[in-house]
């Protein structure tokens, strides 16, 4: 048995052809993604949804035993746990507000929620989220009922499926209402986007990844006033205002869900009280 040997002269490899077809080949998977169809001739998005139909909503209020409110908030695959600590005697003294109560709020993501391992709970994101949930949080909560008090606020997407900031801000609203904390609404959020020359209500993440507008819109319902208004691409005025309207209209429909998650947490409780 014998191996034999070749005596011909491999060929240079040719970098510029192996680049130029590695380079077509992601040209051509890219207009692929952007050429998709996020909405079907029947009018459905790609889980089946219409244009203005929400994931479904899972709410449960009192889930972190050691915390003074919890909450855990799904929307879709989109899922957060919200935990709020205080009202409490304020322990940074330099950060005292006159007459005000300090709200403090930590985002973070567990590394199971995505498939990107590398993020760290104080990149530049969380933390951009973080001031942008506290800032909504501090529109609904009566901080000057609670002078010379500090309420801390812990957020982590367990599951992130696109929708995470306003997933966030429902989760808080609901721990802070377990909590106690008086507020003067219900501060809640919903997103909208438009593909396909479609406004879309609730954005999944391939929805939301697409490259089309995303506007994320906070409300005080009760009170009717914008808390939050966020927008990551242009768009002509005329459709800007029907899909903040869509958004506004799915904030409202979050309203009446968190109302009805307090209230049955509510009757349980009081049924407890009477056994």
């Amino acid at each position: 048995f014998r191996v034999r040997s070749s005596s011909r002269r491999r060929r240079p490899l040719n970098l510029r052809r192996i680049l130029a077809a590695n380079f077509s080949l992601v040209t051509s998977l890219d207009s692929e993604l952007t050429a998709m169809e996020y909405v079907n001739p029947e009018g459905l998005r790609l889980d089946g949804r219409r244009f203005n139909e929400m994931r479904q909503i899972v709410a449960e209020v009192g889930v972190v035993s050691k915390a003074d409110g919890s909450a855990v908030f799904e929307m879709g695959n989109t899922k957060v746990i919200a935990a709020v600590y205080g009202p409490r005697e304020i322990q940074n003294k330099s950060q005292q507000k006159n007459g005000h109560a300090l709200v403090l709020c930590e985002y973070s993501m567990a590394h199971f929620s995505t498939g990107d391992r590398r993020r760290q709970k104080n990149d530049r994101r969380s933390t951009e989220l973080s001031l942008v949930i506290r800032q909504t949080m501090e529109a609904c909560i009566l901080t000057e009922l609670l002078p010379h008090s500090q309420i801390d606020i812990f957020l982590q997407v367990l599951q992130a499926d696109g929708g995470t900031r306003s997933a966030c801000i429902n989760a808080a609203t609901l721990a802070l209402a377990d909590a106690g904390i008086p507020m003067r609404d219900l501060a809640v959020s919903c997103s909208a986007g438009y593909l396909n020359s479609t406004p879309l209500l609730d954005l999944n993440y391939v929805e939301d990844s697409a490259g089309g507008a995303d506007v994320t819109v906070g409300i005080l319902p009760k009170l009717d006033k914008v808390t939050l208004l966020q927008m990551d691409a242009k768009l002509p005025m005329e459709t800007f205002e029907t899909v903040f309207a869509l958004a506004s209209e799915g904030c409202k429909a979050i309203a009446e869900r968190v109302r009805e998650v307090l209230q049955e947490n509510t009757r349980q409780l009081e049924y407890r009280r009477a056994a």
